[in-house]
C-alpha cells in the first residue's frame, strides 16, 4: 500500500524540479511521437503505450514550462467592500 504514496510524492518532485521535469517529458514524449508517427508498432499494446508515455511526456513537459500553479487564489479583500 505504500507504493502509491511513494509514487505520487515522488512525481510531485518531479514536477517541481523544472529544468528536470522537462528533460524527462522530453525523453517520454519523444519516442511515443515517433511510435505514433511512424506506424511501425504490430502490436495493439505499444500504440496503447505510446499513448500513455506521450501524455505523460507532454504533461511533464507543460508543467515544466509554466511550473506550478498554487491550488487556491485569495481574493483581494478591499475589492469585496
Amino acid at each position: 500500500m505504500t507504493l502509491i504514496p511513494r509514487a505520487r510524492g515522488a512525481l510531485v518532485r518531479l514536477v517541481r524540479r523544472r529544468v528536470l521535469a522537462i528533460v524527462v517529458g522530453l525523453a517520454l514524449a519523444a519516442p511515443a511521437a515517433w511510435l505514433e508517427v511512424s506506424g511501425r508498432s504490430g502490436a495493439w499494446w505499444v500504440d496503447g503505450l505510446s499513448l500513455i508515455l506521450g501524455a505523460t511526456g507532454a504533461a511533464l513537459l507543460w508543467a515544466g514550462l509554466v511550473g506550478p500553479q498554487p491550488d487556491w487564489l485569495q481574493p483581494d479583500r478591499d475589492r469585496d467592500r
